[in-house]
């Protein structure tokens, strides 16, 4: 009887938690969407900045989550190691891809970022949580390392893989339902995939270079 209320309670729990993650996403997304309307009209470098700054912050914090090292040192490495890799990317598409007029059109920039910067933290969070479950099975840093980089590239080579034949990705079906030449959301799509792929390595080369240097 105990047990059977214990499960009824932890079923309850585990309900209320993912009832609320829609709930909580619903709120996100339509904040997010007035905040960026006010964001394209005003298009004030220094607000915009300051959002960039913001997104990186929290995209650090959650990486951090699955991280057992919950110091600030390992906050600090993750935060510079998405930063570096996704304002990298993120200047060489503005400058050398997509050619704007002006360096910070936000709403180029912005969403842009926010795919970076997400593509970053979700590597991170996997590279990171494989590499402490391995490092606790007593492995050398380097098998954790090559255990932790294969596993945290498995959703972007499956994704490459699949594009186009399995599943059309939402940026392409997007532009494409909005009236867009299907070629031109192809090569923009084309440049997406490139870029969380790119992203995607870089963010884990960074990482673990501070991560030997930290343990060494």
């Amino acid at each position: 009887m105990s047990f059977h209320c214990q499960s009824l309670i932890l079923c309850y729990q585990i309900d209320t938690k993912f009832l609320m993650l829609p709930i909580r996403m619903i709120v996100q997304l339509l904040l997010v969407g007035y905040i960026l309307i006010y964001l394209f009209h005003e298009k004030n470098i220094y607000l915009g900045t300051l959002i960039l700054i913001f997104m990186m912050l929290v995209s650090s914090w959650i990486s951090l989550r699955n991280s057992q090292d919950k110091s600030l040192a390992q906050f600090y490495k993750i935060a510079f190691t998405i930063s570096v890799s996704s304002f990298l990317h993120l200047i060489l598409i503005i400058n050398f891809i997509l050619d704007l007029d002006t360096f910070y059109e936000p709403k180029y920039v912005i969403p842009i970022a926010g795919m970076i910067l997400a593509n970053s933290m979700n590597v991170l969070s996997i590279a990171i949580e494989r590499f402490d479950k391995e490092i606790s099975r007593n492995e050398t840093f380097e098998i954790a390392r090559n255990s932790a980089f294969k596993s945290a590239l498995i959703p972007q080579i499956n994704s490459l893989l699949a594009v186009g034949l399995v599943s059309l990705p939402g940026m392409m079906t997007g532009q494409i339902l909005s009236g867009v030449d299907p070629l031109i959301a192809v090569r923009y799509q084309i440049m997406v995939m490139s870029t969380i792929l790119s992203s995607a390595g870089i963010s884990m080369i960074i990482y673990f270079i501070l991560k030997e240097r930290s343990i060494k």
